[in-house]
């Protein structure tokens, strides 16, 4: 009996030791091909500075289709990831429209909170329904809430490639989100001043938006002919210089400033119209105007960091929309039209600051070229395709609608729009007379980033009764674009030291299963999982019935 009882009594201490250890050893195992539940280094460190409770709240439960399930348990395992690296981080799942009597009153308060509902048309057999979800959560501590959107919208994208979208995106989304709660220093970001660059009221969504990182100033470069050095002094204490769709020519002291600027160690983004031209006097003058070369003396700036923008206009065949007025009166009505001169750029998905990303709209866009220097020149958004290059000056008229496009001489396309300059650049100013005196002439500078976009109005939201909208929102067709997100990465990345954009690298693929395969081989499915496995344990029971009779007699 001893003997009978030893072996269970080690296996008894054995499990005991185990769990013992267990409790003071932990670990997870990724086990994913694409290794999508193991946090980067930047998402860990977005965790580690939560000394108290942080309560997420993820508005995704209820009755949702099959693919916002599969979105909603990887906002759960991812969150279970982060709760597992700090125990301060709480979540949990919610139905806003559960037992909610008026529901359109409900909706409309959490539009207004900035929570944008998504309504998703569920095809179930012959049955067909809309349920309306909110895909969002928000991230609350120490009296602070971060708003995160966990669906990733794409223009023309099934449901399953926007989940698929949206999963790509869930960890850098709540690493920034965490990110946010926590920012106690704030670098700074300038925008310049003094050379017609676009008013505050078209900056406003933008600036709001980037204000959850950075501290913004407004920095003008009119005293520069007056005391240079103070205006360069001031110019230094902010991290980035933001020039938005400036339409007056820089003086050669205003270059000079900003390039020691750069030579400090300063970082830019330069938002650049090189055609003089805007939708508005196509309306305003019976629709038909010049586009002229603008002159903004910043060739000879632009061509030392290996850049070209110019004089011309990106003529697309992936367009989007403008809306013109038929009809007179009461009897006017509203209508989209293809404007061929607003492209809609998409990205490459070639770096962090374009991955995964919305297309944008552009207006008037202008081509760059990249000259041979011993810069990285990184080409982030290109035309298509099926785009040419209009030269400047011209004639540019609505009546051009009324003339479908010649496609085959659409074949001048993938022209740069928008590059990233990255080196250790050299002063534009090396071996020539500088036109002010400064106390220290610098001439070169480590680690510098330089992005030039061309177009102005990449940045420019419209109004609606003289209140900003959103970025990226065309109030005439109701088209989101992803203008707001591509420059918020572009200024994380220029910015960011702790690598929190890299983590929009990271890939990852969620299988779904083939609606139409479903239906068509449902019957065959069903037999084998539920039908066979019953006729084989039968054919087993009688089989073992048999030969236990054959065997034993009985």
């Amino acid at each position: 009996m001893k003997k009978k009882l030893l072996p269970i009594g080690k296996g008894l201490l054995i499990l005991i030791a185990a769990n013992i250890i267990a409790n003071y050893l932990y670990t997870r195992i990724d086990l994913t091909e694409d290794s999508r539940y193991t946090l980067s280094e930047a998402s860990l460190s977005s965790v580690s500075n939560f000394d108290s409770p942080v309560i997420v709240d993820v508005l995704l439960d209820g009755n949702l289709p099959p693919e916002f399930i599969k979105l909603k348990n990887e906002v759960k395992q991812l969150l279970s990831e982060f709760a597992s690296e700090n125990s301060n981080v709480k979540f949990s799942f919610v139905d806003p429209l559960e037992g909610v009597e008026q529901v359109d009153g409900t909706v409309a308060e959490l539009q207004a909170l900035g929570l944008v509902p998504t309504r998703v048309t569920v095809n179930d057999n012959s049955k067909v329904s809309q349920e309306i979800i909110f895909p969002w959560a928000m991230v609350n501590y120490n009296n602070k809430t971060v708003r995160v959107n966990l669906l990733k919208n794409k223009q023309g994208a099934t449901t399953e490639e926007r989940v698929n979208n949206s999963v790509q995106h869930l960890e850098y989304a709540f690493a920034d989100a965490f990110t946010k709660s926590t920012i106690r220093e704030k670098k700074r970001i300038a925008v310049m001043k003094g050379n017609g660059e676009l008013d505050d009221i078209y900056l406003a969504d933008f600036l709001t938006t980037v204000r959850d990182y950075y501290n913004i100033g407004a920095i003008t470069l009119d005293s520069v002919g007056t005391s240079p050095q103070s205006t360069l002094e001031r110019l230094n204490e902010y991290d980035l210089a933001l020039i938005a769709k400036p339409t007056e020519a820089f003086s050669d002291p205003e270059k000079y400033v900003l390039d020691q600027y750069i030579m400090n160690g300063g970082k830019s983004v330069w938002l650049i119209d090189q055609v003089a031209i805007e939708i508005d006097s196509l309306y305003n003058e019976t629709g038909s105007t010049m586009a002229l070369p603008r002159d903004l003396n910043l060739k000879d700036f632009f061509f030392n960091f290996g850049v070209r923008i110019n004089p011309d206009l990106v003529n697309d065949l992936y367009f989007t929309q403008i809306v013109l007025a038929t009809g007179e009166g009461n009897a006017s009505q509203y209508e989209p039209v293809p404007w061929l001169y607003n492209p809609m750029i998409r990205s490459g998905n070639n770096h962090p600051i374009n991955n995964n990303l919305e297309a944008l709209r552009l207006q008037f866009a202008n081509s760059i070229d990249t000259l041979p220097n011993n810069y990285t020149k990184t080409i982030v958004f290109r035309s298509s395709p099926l785009s040419k290059m209009d030269i400047t000056p011209r004639q540019v008229s609505f009546n051009t609608l009324n003339k479908p496009p010649q496609k085959e001489q659409y074949d001048n396309g993938n022209k740069p729009v928008a590059v990233l300059v990255e080196g250790d650049f050299k002063s534009t100013f090396t071996n020539r007379i500088k036109p002010i005196k400064l106390p220290q002439d610098l001439l070169e500078s480590t680690a510098g980033k330089l992005l030039v976009v061309s177009d102005g109005d990449v940045i420019k939201n419209q109004l609606r009764n003289g209140r900003p909208l959103e970025l990226g929102y065309d109030k005439w067709t109701s088209n989101y674009f992803g203008n707001k997100e591509f420059l918020v990465n572009a200024l994380n990345y220029m910015l960011d030291d702790n690598g929190l954009i890299n983590i929009r690298n990271k890939k990852v693929a969620i299988p779904f299963l083939d609606s139409t395969k479903i239906e068509a081989q449902k019957t065959k499915w069903q037999l084998l999982n539920i039908a066979l496995p019953v006729v084989l344990t039968v054919i087993f029971g009688l089989g073992f019935n048999y030969f236990r009779k054959r065997k034993y007699g009985v």
